[in-house]
């Protein structure tokens, strides 16, 4: 089993204040739907424009950020070299982004896969189009793991300690009517999930518009890293197309790429 995380999640303002500020900058930039205005992430952090002006200048020269010909700012080419080194750290193997798109194919629903390493879990690739900011299952960390089917499966995989102490750390916080968020009910769910023999289903605890259906896959002998493959649907869908989707997730899953050691 992975080893209980030695650190807390990180909470926003307990760190330096210029260094929270360049960094709630470096996520509005990332958050955003296109170039941002300094003025307007001066509004959004609540601070003065000189301030801004101040942290984007070192965020600029190291690439995090880039000034378009519009005057605003997007995320730099240094993002990119930042992605492909935490996708090495959580697991990434070379033929994931294929495996999602045969999936994807096969089943006609979005395809994810997601990691739990060092006490988050985060979904690191998916066939949703990238345009598709409105999609409720996107890249980065999941902030509702207790309540999809791709986190409920890696949680299951933890032992009782860790996973008591990911709960602690982000919480469990109500999004649905359908979420799960007392302790007792959540452990009975992860012995269901482990009898099952690593397959989750969450029908609109995350987004009540969704459901998610997930498989844990083999991991590296040390455990340090879980990884998932799953999939989203409308959950008006469900009834008609759960076993078919069961069916084919079971099947990517048994020939997923060789996840590398950790």
């Amino acid at each position: 089993m992975p080893p209980e995380p030695r650190t807390p999640a990180h909470v926003p303002g307990s760190g330096p204040r210029s260094v929270d500020r360049a960094l709630e900058i470096l996520d509005a930039v990332a958050d955003a739907a296109g170039p941002v205005a300094a003025r307007a992430l001066a509004r959004q952090l609540g601070c003065s424009l000189s301030t801004v002006y101040h942290l984007l200048g070192p965020l600029t020269a190291r690439g995090h950020v880039v000034r378009t010909p519009g005057g605003g700012y997007a995320p730099g080419p240094r993002a990119a070299a930042l992605h492909r080194s935490f996708q090495r750290h959580v697991g990434y193997a070379p033929g994931v982004a294929e495996a999602l798109g045969r999936l994807r194919r096969a089943c006609g629903a979005e395809a994810y896969f997601t990691a739990y390493r060092d006490g988050h879990i985060t979904v690191v690739d998916s066939t949703a189009p990238v345009a598709n900011t409105a999609h409720p299952f996107t890249p980065g960390p999941d902030p509702r793991a207790h309540a999809t089917a791709h986190g409920k499966v890696l949680l299951s995989g933890l032992g009782r300690a860790a996973r008591r102490r990911y709960l602690t750390d982000h919480g469990m916080a109500r999004f649905t009517p359908r979420t799960i968020t007392d302790t007792d009910r959540f452990e009975a769910e992860m012995c269901r999930i482990r009898a099952a023999g690593g397959l989750a289903l969450s029908v609109g605890e995350a987004d009540p518009a969704y459901t998610c259906l997930a498989v844990r896959l083999p991991g590296p002998a040390d455990g340090t890293a879980l990884h998932a493959l799953s999939v989203s649907f409308p959950t008006a869908d469900l009834a008609h197309r759960r076993s078919a989707l069961r069916d084919a997730l079971r099947a990517a899953a048994a020939g997923f790429p060789t996840l590398p050691e950790q």
